[in-house]
């Protein structure tokens, strides 16, 4: 009895005193100033990490299945300096959604004073014209459209290295609306290229391509995150290639279009037909704006230029920028003919070819592919007087 009260007594001191229990204050006494500050520094860093976690940028969009237009607006997004380490919070919770910094097509709102750019509401019918008057087109805007439309210069020039002031930035703007994303934006709103029946289906553009990173309807797996963080690599990487060209090849082409059509009535008296320094240049477009620019009545038929073998091409200009009809293709009788035959039929040594359509041909000399063109001109003149 008596050692039970001493021991009950030894108790009651450890707690009036607070003395640590024996191995714990070994361990506390082996730790050195040095391995305080450390685990001090650690928990520091934590705390530093997590308030850094919870002032992250959000940006919100809706969970589940998703669409090749809000993956693109969020990439795009990420491209300006104050989103690019924001959060993106996928989700169709008001709650989630009101904390986010800016939210992409969900949430039934278009309000850009606060950043909310949806476009599934009745009442929205915005186009890229409608908000900015001086740009041409009417399709119906999707979220990477309205992005684009409120932050595309900045976007571009981030991307670029440059500034918004920068000459190349507008025509790159438009380059890429007309060329990239409009397309995204009509097939996310329903809207056909064409009026009736379509004479074959496309099913392998970027809309097609990330709608298939989706989950198949009978996987067992559902969860989409994997899937949207893949299409986001794919659209930005896409998006990012089409800039690097339009940037890169397409834009510097225009001088060299422009001096072709300019020595346009030294290569033949009708100044139809251009010759290009260097061959594989995208043309047409160029072609197209100079042509308008300068007023050109008489349209250019034909434009010449080398082929990677050193032959020369004669290529027809086509009626516009998205057809395959031609203002003056060549000769029907060539057409499909090869070589000597084909010599042979129109009187000009060195053919190579005339495609079948006759959009095309070629001849082993620059002299042969212009007597081409020449002798196409000069059957249509021929026709006219009659």
């Amino acid at each position: 009895m008596f050692r039970g009260l001493q021991r009950l007594a030894g108790f009651a001191a450890l707690r009036s005193t607070r003395v640590w229990p024996r191995a714990f204050s070994a361990n506390f006494r082996s730790l050195s100033t040095a391995d305080l500050e450390g685990q001090l520094h650690v928990k520091r860093r934590r705390c530093g990490e997590e308030q850094q976690e919870s002032m992250r940028p959000r940006i919100g969009t809706h969970n589940g299945t998703f669409h090749c237009d809000e993956v693109l607006a969020c990439f795009l997004l990420q491209r300006l300096l104050r989103y690019q380490d924001a959060e993106i919070i996928r989700s169709r919770d008001p709650k989630l959604l009101a904390e986010c910094d800016i939210v992409v097509d969900v949430g039934g709102e278009y309000d850009p004073l606060k950043h909310r750019y949806d476009h599934h509401q009745r009442s929205f019918a915005e186009t890229m014209n409608s908000l900015r008057p001086e740009k041409p087109w009417q399709t119906k805007l999707s979220s990477a459209g309205l992005v684009y439309v409120h932050f595309g210069s900045e976007i571009l020039s981030s991307i670029l290295g440059t500034d918004e002031n920068d000459s190349r930035i507008p025509v790159l703007y438009n380059k890429m609306y007309e060329n990239f994303i409009e397309e995204i934006d009509a097939i996310d709103n329903g809207i056909s290229q064409c009026d009736g029946e379509p004479r074959y289906a496309i099913s392998t553009n970027l809309s097609a391509r990330v709608s298939h990173l989706n989950p198949r309807w009978n996987d067992k797996e559902q969860d989409t995150e994997v899937g949207f963080r893949n299409a986001m690599e794919l659209v930005g990487r896409e998006f990012l290639e089409r800039l690097d060209f339009f940037q890169h090849a397409w834009l510097p082409a225009r001088s060299l279009v422009e001096e072709a059509v300019h020595k346009r009535f030294e290569v033949d008296s009708s100044g139809e037909v251009v010759i290009f320094k260097l061959g594989g240049c995208p043309w047409k477009e160029h072609l197209f704006h100079l042509e308008e620019e300068l007023g050109i009545e008489k349209p250019i038929k034909f434009v010449l230029y080398t082929d990677q073998n050193s032959n020369w091409r004669v290529q027809c200009v086509p009626v516009a920028l998205n057809t395959f009809q031609n203002r003056l293709p060549l000769l029907e009788e060539w057409r499909g003919l090869r070589d000597q035959e084909l010599s042979k039929i129109c009187g000009i040594p060195g053919c190579i070819f005339v495609h079948a359509s006759g959009f095309i041909g070629g001849n082993q000399t620059r002299e042969g592919a212009l007597q081409m063109a020449q002798k196409t001109l000069a059957t249509q003149e021929t026709s006219n007087e009659k």
